[in-house]
């Protein structure tokens, strides 16, 4: 899944890239408004971590151009003005979680991870298709309680699927979820990723619908 970082603090960007990595999460960044009006507009993302003093154009109304266009991306406004009216002022322009600076790292993840899942309809941190489990706040991956050793890539790949439940993902969606834009991969990469993935956790566990992409079915659905 992807997450877009914009924070004009390199640093600070990277250590918010660094621990959503460190999640399965694939983080992008950008560093000014322009760009993360275009990036945030043009490209899907999961959720977008957004700080207001951004240089060029503010982070307020970054947010309220996506809005202007359609861009219903979960926005988590990140920012060093904590008053209880720039609070106001940014969720009534469009943002769904509002954090001040300084932070807590586990805090800004846990609040993410809130994110994603309102984002794509789970109610959970932990996700489950016969004997396979996959639990988000301990990124572990396990069969009939055998924990299972997955790459960086699998895992992006297994949890992407496993947050869209019983809907297929094409080869193309998969391939942007877990390289990021401008990736350059074809169809066989995304084909031995799950073909290492079922070698690992069962081929029974992503299964293909032809012409449509790869889907974990839901509880009782048969595909």
């Amino acid at each position: 899944m992807r997450i877009l970082v914009v924070e004009d603090e390199i640093r600070v960007a990277a250590d918010i890239a660094a621990g959503l990595d460190s999640l399965g999460f694939l983080a992008e960044t950008v560093h000014d408004g322009e760009a993360a009006w275009e990036r945030g507009g043009t490209e899907t993302y999961s959720t977008i971590v957004l700080d207001l003093g951004l240089p060029g154009v503010d982070g307020l109304t970054v947010l309220r151009r996506w809005r202007d266009e359609g861009v219903t991306t979960p926005v988590l406004i990140l920012t060093a003005r904590g008053s209880w009216p720039e609070r106001v002022l940014g969720i009534d322009s469009g943002a769904d979680d509002y954090l001040a600076k300084p932070f807590q790292m586990e805090e800004l993840l846990a609040r993410v991870r809130a994110l994603v899942r309102r984002n794509t309809g789970a109610t959970g941190t932990a996700f489950s298709h016969g004997t396979v489990n996959l639990d988000m706040r301990t990124m572990r991956v396990s069969v009939e309680g055998r924990p299972i050793n997955l790459t960086p890539l699998e895992f992006r790949l297994i949890s992407q699927l496993f947050h869209n439940q019983g809907k297929a993902l094409s080869q193309h969606e998969l391939a942007d979820a877990i390289y990021g834009i401008n990736n350059d991969h074809d169809a066989n990469a995304i084909e031995a990723i799950v073909a290492r993935i079922r070698r690992k956790l069962g081929a029974a566990c992503i299964e293909t619908k032809r012409g449509f992409g790869y889907f974990i079915p839901v509880a009782g659905n048969d595909g």
